[in-house]
């Protein structure tokens, strides 16, 4: 048995109960995640679904006849080691937990009776982790296969060395164009769920990357914090939708205790990946203050990374103009005086100067580009402008090379949609 909500689905998850309303009741908790839900009403059958049809997660009860939970994920865990499975269990039973946990691997055990917001978000972790770690691999891979395509490189004669470290050359630069693609795609998950949020990542990334630059960063320090601009709000994922765009200086007691977790969250939520360990510092960092009050850890002046001080201001700046700062929207100029204000207090004097450097610089000339359907393109051509879904979604980052198979499925999504659409290329 199985139901699909929507065209997009993040995850197919299988749920494994013998009593049916509790089937039923988590089938009704996913219905609005987007997620394809499988469901069986015993182990055996849910191992007739593994082996018939991709599965990323596993939710299973423990006391089932026939098959018990700790039984089902051990054979789980042996046969189909990537699902991530988690276990259902009453407080009666730590022994055959403890069983599951050490036999079938889980990642996380939940006591019944559940509430619906733990189960949503702890599934929705287990996936975003899993997405993760699975980019991760494919990095990994990848630069295994590079290392030894270098080993076999260095047998060969001069300008057949010279000849390919120039494609290796290419190849890196688009594995880097993909990791930031992938980072931009990360960053708007969050930002579908409203449109005053669209472009909101994109920008603060952008504005801190040139502030970076005016400052004098190095190569990797840029990057760094252009990556963290682009994933500072990743730890909001589990906000509700209210809370998500009301205004910071509207928010009780209550919201502000969820809301100043988030930087903590979003660490927590890069763990996973050894490469991002700069980044998920400046994500963690960027809500504290100049003058030590803020948050999580009350860091003061120049023991606040240099990253997260500039994160903090370019943040602050489109907040206030989109409405997310406070209850009303600002203006550019506005927002800078503002900002101003609490030179010093909240924020590092010299980043200010950078924003206002930057602000003021003349805009630099445009790239020649031209509009292309997507019927025009060839292999070669790059991407002047990012390549957006209907509804302001990232598909493709700027940059971007095209190739053959590339182009094939952009014009099977344009069939998909049934829209004639265009993209700008470099001219």
């Amino acid at each position: 048995m199985s139901e699909q909500n929507g065209p997009e689905i993040p995850g197919t998850l299988l749920c494994v109960d013998d009593e049916p309303n509790i089937l039923s009741a988590l089938r009704r908790l996913f219905r609005p995640c987007g997620y394809r839900v499988l469901v069986a009403e015993g182990g055996a059958q849910g191992l007739e679904i593994l082996r018939s049809e991709p599965v990323d997660l596993v939710i299973s009860d423990m006391r089932m006849p026939h098959m018990d939970g700790a039984q089902f994920l051990k054979v789980v865990k042996q046969e189909w080691p990537d699902v991530v499975r988690i276990l259902l269990t009453g407080y009666a039973d730590i022994g055959s937990t403890i069983e599951a946990i050490n036999q079938g691997e889980i990642y996380r055990y939940i006591t019944k009776p559940w509430t619906d917001e733990d189960m949503a978000l702890t599934v929705r972790q287990a996936l975003e982790r899993k997405a993760l770690e699975r980019e991760k691999e494919r990095l990994e891979a990848l630069a295994l296969e590079q290392n030894e395509a270098l080993r076999q490189l260095n047998e060969s004669l001069e300008a057949k060395v010279q000849e390919r470290t120039a494609d290796l050359q290419k190849a890196n630069e688009r594995v880097k164009q993909s990791f930031l693609t992938a980072v931009k795609i990360y960053s708007t998950l969050m930002e579908m769920r409203h449109p005053i949020l669209a472009g909101h990542s994109r920008r603060v990334a952008a504005l801190a990357r040139s502030m970076a630059i005016r400052m004098g960063m190095n190569n990797m320090g840029v990057q760094n914090v252009f990556v963290a601009g682009m994933l500072h709000d990743i730890g909001k994922i589990g906000f509700n939708d209210a809370l998500l765009t009301r205004p910071v200086r509207t928010m009780g007691p209550e919201d502000l205790d969820v809301y100043r977790k988030h930087p903590q969250d979003g660490e927590n939520a890069l763990m996973a990946l050894d490469e991002l360990a700069a980044v998920s510092k400046l994500v963690r960092h960027h809500h504290e203050r100049f003058d030590g009050l803020g948050f999580p850890d009350s860091l003061t002046g120049h023991d606040i990374p240099l990253g997260a001080r500039l994160l903090a201001v370019a943040n602050d700046y489109d907040s206030l103009q989109i409405g997310t700062f406070s209850a009303l929207h600002f203006t550019p100029e506005e927002a800078r005086q503002t900002l101003e204000k609490d030179r010093g207090k909240r924020y590092d004097p010299q980043v200010l100067d950078a924003l206002t450097a930057v602000l003021a610089a003349p805009p630099k000339p445009p790239v020649r580009q031209r509009e292309c359907r997507l019927s025009e393109l060839k292999p070669g051509m790059v991407l002047a402008r990012e390549f957006m879904r209907t509804g302001g979604v990232l598909l493709l980052g700027s940059e971007q090379v095209l190739s053959a198979k590339l182009i094939e499925r952009m014009l099977a999504y344009e069939a998909t949609e049934g829209v004639e659409m265009t993209v700008f290329v470099r001219d």
